[in-house]
């Protein structure tokens, strides 16, 4: 109680040491709070920017005729429905594979003029896992119409289209992409099956990899291991330009991120470690004067500690509540996809109350041990 009570005396009374140190205290805190709030903002973006590439991988029949494929966009055979399900309960296999989605497709005459039939079923996900499924959301009885069918056929959204004698709304005409999908008409995989009249059939499951590989790792080979063992009737395509870019943004993270934790530690055990230094030399006579007085070099060296503690604790407090306010701030511009996901971490509130104090009272420890080892005699005559 004493040494604390001198520790509180000293801090009003050094009224400028103590606001520098806690304003070292509270930035290096703020930055590390302010930063892992963030970071974990920043994984999620990645992920979500990467996953939005799209899906990289095509499984097929294992008996698809390959130029076939590539000159039609598609496979020729079909394999059952619950291929998809065998796949999804297969022990480990959403370690390498994610967000698996079965489809149909067929060239099909609308209105006198071929396109692309698509049917897809929802996506299935790791049942672990609160992933945002990818693709689209197709409610039965509805079709979103690919942009080159409806610049043709003058659709719009709440118009009818009639497929096989059925009658289907339009939910959505999409926007022109540039690729096959301006010609396609998507629909639930159930009502495609059923105007194709191949129930219980599908000809491709789509996905992305989940491989968190080294740029010298080949991720196609463990893919097609894995598939070998849990659908050994199908093989998997792997789109490279896509595969190569997801795997690019994700290493570029992961290096940011392994150079800046790092460098942040350092840069702030210097700060503190520098007013320790400072505010130690400032009380060397202080200190010569305590020992003249018979105070014992633990004694002393204690009240350093308790000091740094106390403004550890202080510091690790204004500093979390500063961080987290910068984070919530300008967080949500700088992240903005998932910027609803930015929010205060408890948990570094403890991790700083925890940190802060030991890592002011171990910047504070040589320099007090080196003051208190020397001769007070020494030290008064020298002042």
């Amino acid at each position: 109680m004493a040494t604390l009570r001198l520790v509180f005396r000293e801090l009003l009374h050094r009224r400028l040491n103590f606001l520098l140190s806690t304003l070292a205290i509270v930035t290096a805190v703020a930055l590390f709070v302010s930063y892992f709030t963030t970071a974990g903002a920043a994984r999620r973006e990645t992920t979500r920017v990467t996953r939005d590439l799209g899906f990289n991988l095509r499984i097929i029949p294992a008996g698809t005729d390959m130029d076939q494929f590539w000159a039609v966009g598609f496979s020729d055979q079909t394999m059952p429905e619950d291929t998809i399900h065998r796949f999804a309960k297969y022990d480990k296999v959403f370690l390498t594979y994610n967000h698996l989605v079965a489809s149909l497709q067929q060239r099909f005459m609308v209105q006198d003029k071929e396109a692309i039939l698509t049917g897809l079923a929802p996506t299935i996900t790791a049942p672990d896992q609160r992933k945002q499924p990818m693709g689209y959301a197709i409610k039965a009885g509805t079709v979103q119409v690919g942009f080159q069918v409806a610049q043709r056929l003058a659709l719009k959204k709440g118009g009818a289209l009639e497929l096989g004698g059925k009658k289907f709304t339009v939910e959505q005409t999409l926007a022109e992409s540039g690729t096959d999908d301006d010609i396609r008409v998507f629909g639930l995989l159930s009502d495609v099956q059923g105007v194709l009249n191949m129930k219980g059939r599908i000809n491709e499951i789509k996905a992305i990899d989940c491989l968190c590989l080294t740029a010298d790792q080949d991720p196609l080979k463990i893919l097609r291991a894995e598939l070998a063992k849990a659908l050994p009737e199908a093989k998997v395509i792997q789109l490279r330009a896509i595969a190569d870019a997801r795997a690019r943004q994700r290493q570029t993270a992961e290096k940011y991120f392994a150079f800046v934790t790092p460098l942040l530690l350092v840069v702030c055990a210097a700060w503190i470690g520098v007013l320790a230094v400072l505010n130690v030399r400032e009380r060397k006579m202080e200190i010569g004067v305590l020992r003249a007085l018979g105070y014992g070099s633990g004694k002393i060296a204690a009240l350093f500690l308790a000091k740094a503690a106390v403004l550890g604790v202080i510091g690790a407090a204004l500093g979390y509540a500063t961080g987290s306010a910068l984070a919530l701030q300008f967080g949500p511009e700088i992240f903005k996809v998932t910027a609803r996901a930015i929010k205060a971490e408890p948990v570094l509130l403890a991790w700083a109350l925890v940190a802060a104090p030991a890592f002011a009272a171990l910047a504070s420890f040589i320099p007090a041990m080196l003051a208190v080892t020397q001769d007070p005699a020494v030290t008064l005559r020298e002042e």
